[in-house]
């Protein structure tokens, strides 16, 4: 029976993993090194500004690991949604930063990098065709969202990554990816089940998420077979069970039998998980749906302004009984003291004690607690005005009065000082939608470079 064995090392590169756990995984002999690199849980602020969300010396400390282990065992590694986001800028940090792990250890191997990011005026012209269509409660993007969108980019499927592979890359890097896509390629290059392939991309993407205790910062093996696959954690500290890959079966899906992606959509409903071991778990049954019409998911954020922030505290019984009123009318004399300045801002307030969580989806909204937590939370067009309005409700709630107020020493207890923190850009996501393309591989542009012995060659 056909086999191929998948290490996923981490949930993201840059969370790290246990070196023992990886020693482990390598001396299984895997036929491919996966892992995931991105997502959009942090927020649109890395896909806007182009920056991050995993430090440089945390990347190259894992992809050190990974890429060493690839050439010594003359397997592909292929990394998904470089950089967090997979724009432009963090595929370029990414591949720079292979390239000085390559230098340092003198490695050789073929490297194939695959841009996402597309250009606002062929989507501009892809709206006016009528090829953007609305993906899930999201509104479509129109004109101006797509124009005042810094970065879009589109979400690649196996293809592209097939693609890659029949250049003879032997290391790729893509930029915005199908989470599950970059364990799933190889195997449906070589003939195994697309719907077995892709389930299993699913848990290994978040490597021992899905074992128990879980860890997204562990190693995972995938054992893919012609009629079903199988999931074990390196560590022995862990284990896979019939209950935890179930349940991480259905993580991050509106429908818990249905996930839809790039080419169709997994069906789940006929799945049976057998306990193999004490730490091993098999998966039966996993099917996938075609889609008749071709698409990618677009993924974009835009630029809405300047955010500073005030971090403080109260655990004044009179105070917190009338929190809501001393907000409203804090609000009230805000807008008074700023009138004139021509400042445009949005002014909040996240009270953790009372709603700070779930906000105005919280079920016990009452505060019970003999302290409460606030962030006073400004966001204007400039880091200037979103500073002066801040400093303003900050200031006036300090010494504001209430009922029953004796002390004026001040309300609020500040962990920091300066107790008013620059956050700076602040982005939205603009753009979530798809794009229909009879084509969607040509909207990846790969780019294949040769390294030897740490020099890159082309």
């Amino acid at each position: 029976m056909k086999l191929m064995k998948i290490l996923a090392p981490t949930g993201i590169v840059g969370y790290g993993f246990p070196e023992d756990s990886f020693a482990i995984g390598i001396a299984k002999n895997p036929d491919l090194i996966a892992c995931d690199a991105g997502s959009t849980d942090p927020g649109p602020f890395y896909l806007g500004s182009g920056k991050s969300f995993t430090t440089k010396s945390a990347v190259k400390r894992d992809l050190t690991l990974m890429l060493k282990a690839s050439c010594q065992l003359n397997i592909p590694l292929i990394i998904g949604t470089a950089g967090g986001s997979g724009g432009i800028p963090h595929l370029e940090r990414e591949t720079q930063i292979i390239l000085e792990i390559a230098k340092e250890y003198h490695l050789s191997f073929t490297f194939v990098t695959i841009s996402s990011e597309l250009n606002q005026e062929l989507l501009v012209k892809e709206l006016h065709e009528g090829n953007l269509l609305p993906l899930g409660a999201a509104p479509l993007a129109n004109e101006g969202d797509l124009r005042n969108s810094t970065r879009i980019v589109a979400q690649m499927g196996v293809e592209a990554i097939i693609g890659a592979i029949e250049k003879g890359a032997q290391v790729i890097l893509c930029g915005r990816c199908y989470d599950p896509a970059p364990f799933a390629a190889l195997a449906i290059h070589q003939g195994f089940s697309e719907a077995l392939a892709t389930h299993l991309g699913k848990l290994l993407e978040c490597a021992c998420i899905s074992a128990t205790p879980g860890s997204g910062s562990d190693c995972m093996m995938g054992y893919l077979y012609e009629d079903s696959f199988a999931v074990e954690p390196c560590n022995p500290k862990r284990k896979c069970t019939t209950v935890s890959v179930a349940a991480h079966t259905m993580y991050e899906k509106s429908n818990p039998y249905l996930l839809p992606g790039p080419g169709g959509t997994l069906d789940l409903r006929n799945c049976k998980f057998i306990q193999e071991t004490d730490r091993r778990v098999r998966v039966y049954g996993s099917r996938f749906i075609p889609q008749e019409t071709k698409n990618v998911k677009l993924e974009g954020a835009s630029l809405v302004g300047y955010r500073t922030i005030c971090i403080c505290g109260n655990r004044d019984t009179l105070f917190i009984q009338d929190l809501d009123n001393i907000i409203k009318d804090l609000k009230i004399q805000t807008a008074e003291n700023l009138k004139g300045t021509g400042i445009e801002y949005h002014l909040d307030f996240i009270v953790y004690g009372q709603d700070g969580v779930m906000g105005n989806l919280e079920p016990h909204p009452i505060i019970t607690s003999h302290e409460i937590g606030m962030i006073i939370d400004v966001v204007a067009d400039t880091q200037e005005q979103a500073n002066t309005v801040c400093s303003v409700a900050r200031s006036t709630l300090l010494h504001q009065g209430y009922p029953g107020r004796k002390a004026t020493a001040g309300n609020l207890a500040f962990p920091y000082s300066p107790s008013d923190i620059e956050v700076g850009a602040v982005y939205q996501f603009s753009v979530y939608c798809l794009l229909q393309h009879d084509n969607p591989q040509a909207l990846f542009p790969v780019q294949v470079h040769r390294v030897d012995h740490g020099e890159k060659l082309t």
